[in-house]
C-alpha cells in the first residue's frame, strides 16, 4: 500500500493527484509529494526497522512509489563515519561524515534521487527516460536506466570531466553534449520533455524525484541513535539535497521516530566560483541572483539552482548559514579528508569539508556538537582536480631505497 496524498504547491498550497506534473497551474511553483502522515505514524516505528534491508527502501512509506520498485534494490545505506582525526584538524569533537561516495551503483547520493525518478517512470508508462546534468546525475540515470531496460537520452555541458563522460557512456546512453552551460542544458531538456513522452528526472519528475534526497537525512538520524544531529554542512548545486533533509527529518520527527521538534542547523557549502546560494543567505535574502559558474567543483557548476530559493530559507530559519570556498581551498579539502580519514571524495566533498573549516574558525559551528559533513560523491570522477606529483623513480637496490627514505617521517 502506498501513502502518497498527492502533490502540493510548494507556495500556495494547492493540491493535485500524483500525477506527471511539477509546477502548480495557478502561481507557477514547484510541487512536492504529500503524504498520509498519520496513516503512517500508524505503521512506521523503530521497531519496524528490525529486518528491513539498508537500503532507501527501508523508509518505504515515506516515499513517492506505489508499485514494488525495479531498480535502486541495493541503494543507499551508506556509512556514517565517525571522523576524529578530521576533527581534531578542524577542531570539532563529535564530527561524522555521511559517506555516499561508495553509493551503488554510481558513487555519488545522486542514485538515491535517481532510482526513485527511474522507478517513477516505470509507473507511469514512460518511454525513456533522462536529465540535464554536470556529470553525477548523468551517470546515476545511465545506470539505473540500463538496468529497468529503458533508453535514456542525457544532455550535459560540453565542458564536463572526462571520467564522468566515460562513466555515463559505457551504459549505452544517448549522451549529448550541448554548448553551455547547467542552466542552458536544463532549459533545452525542458523543451524536450513537452514534446516527448519520456521522463527527465529532474524536469518533470523533479517532485518524486527530490524525495530520493530525504533518505539522506532519514539514515543519518538512525544511525545516530534516531537522533537528529545538531549541525549539517551540505554542498549545494540545485539545493535540493539541503531542502530534502530539512523535510526528511521533520517528517521523521512528525511521525514520532525521533523526538522533535528538530533542531538541527543547516550550513550550505559552495565554490567561490558559483555560489548563488551562499550570497543570498550571506545578504539575509531568499532572493537567488544568477550566476555564470566558473569553479572546478563542476557538479555544483549550476548558476540558476531550481531550489535555491527553499536552501536559503531553511538556511537561514534553522540557525545556520552558508559559505564558500575558492578552486584552491577545495583542493585542500579533498586531501585533508583523504590523509586524516583515507576517504577520497570529488570536488564537491572538497567544498564541504573546506567550507566546514571555515565556519568552524568563525566560531559559527558548536565545536562540541554533533557536526555531520555530506560527502556526496566519489573522487574517482574527478581526478584532475587534485594536483599530485608524481611518484620517486629509484634503481631496485636497497641502497637507493634507504636513501630516498632519509628523513621521511614515521620511517625508523
Amino acid at each position: 500500500m502506498g501513502y502518497i496524498k498527492g502533490l502540493r504547491c510548494r507556495e500556495c498550497g494547492r493540491e493535485y493527484p500524483a500525477q506527471l506534473q511539477a509546477g502548480c497551474e495557478d502561481c507557477f511553483a514547484p510541487l512536492e509529494v504529500d503524504y498520509h502522515y498519520d496513516a503512517i505514524a500508524k505503521v512506521l516505528t523503530r521497531e519496524s526497522f528490525a529486518n528491513r534491508p539498508h537500503s532507501i527502501w527501508r523508509y518505504r512509506e515515506l516515499l513517492p512509489i506505489e508499485a514494488e520498485p525495479v531498480v535502486g534494490m541495493a541503494t543507499g545505506g551508506t556509512p556514517l563515519v565517525r571522523a576524529d582525526r578530521l576533527g581534531r584538524k578542524l577542531g570539532l569533537d563529535n564530527l561524522y561524515l555521511k559517506n555516499d561516495s561508495v553509493s551503488f551503483p554510481t558513487l555519488s547520493f545522486k542514485d538515491r534521487v535517481t532510482s526513485m525518478a527511474v522507478n517513477k517512470a516505470i509507473e507511469f508508462k514512460l518511454e525513456a527516460v533522462g536529465c540535464a546534468s554536470t556529470g553525477n546525475l548523468a551517470n546515476s540515470v545511465a545506470a539505473n536506466a540500463a538496468a529497468a531496460g529503458l533508453p535514456s537520452f542525457i544532455l550535459i555541458p560540453d565542458s564536463l570531466e572526462q571520467s564522468k563522460i566515460t562513466a555515463t557512456s559505457i551504459y549505452g546512453a544517448n549522451l549529448i553534449a550541448v554548448r553551455g552551460n547547467y542552466d542552458v542544458v536544463n532549459r533545452l531538456c525542458s523543451q524536450i520533455a513537452d514534446r516527448h513522452p519520456w521522463g527527465f528526472v529532474n524536469v518533470n519528475l523533479r517532485p518524486y524525484y527530490a524525495e530520493g534526497s530525504k533518505t539522506f537525512g532519514y539514515e543519518i538520524a538512525e544511525q545516530l541513535g534516531w537522533k537528529a544531529p545538531d549541525s549539517i554542512i551540505v554542498p549545494m548545486a540545485g539545493g535540493a539535497l539541503i531542502s530534502k533533509i530539512h523535510k526528511g527529518l521533520g517528517e521523521l520527527a512528525r511521525i514520532g521516530l525521533i523526538q522533535g521538534p528538530v533542531a538541527t542547523r543547516l550550513y550550505g557549502a559552495q565554490a567561490a566560483g558559483c555560489n548563488p546560494i551562499v550570497e543570498a543567505v550571506k545578504r539575509g535574502s531568499i532572493d537567488i541572483r544568477p550566476v555564470k559558474p566558473n569553479t572546478i567543483a563542476k557538479s555544483l557548476a549550476i548558476g540558476n539552482p531550481a531550489d535555491g530559493y527553499y536552501a536559503a530559507g531553511f538556511i537561514m530559519k534553522t540557525g545556520g548559514t552558508a559559505d564558500d570556498v575558492t578552486d584552491q581551498e577545495i583542493r585542500d579539502g579533498i586531501q585533508l579528508l583523504a590523509e586524516t580519514e583515507g576517504i577520497y571524495t570529488e570536488t564537491a566533498g572538497g567544498v564541504a569539508v573546506g567550507v566546514t573549516k571555515k565556519l568552524v574558525a568563525q566560531g559559527k559551528i558548536d565545536r562540541k556538537g554533533i557536526t555531520v559533513i555530506a560527502i556526496t560523491g566519489n573522487g574517482l570522477k574527478t581526478p584532475e582536480a587534485v594536483n599530485l606529483p608524481a611518484p620517486q623513480v629509484i634503481d631496485a637496490k636497497i641502497d637507493a631505497f634507504e636513501e630516498l627514505v632519509k628523513g621521511v617521517a614515521h620511517v625508523a
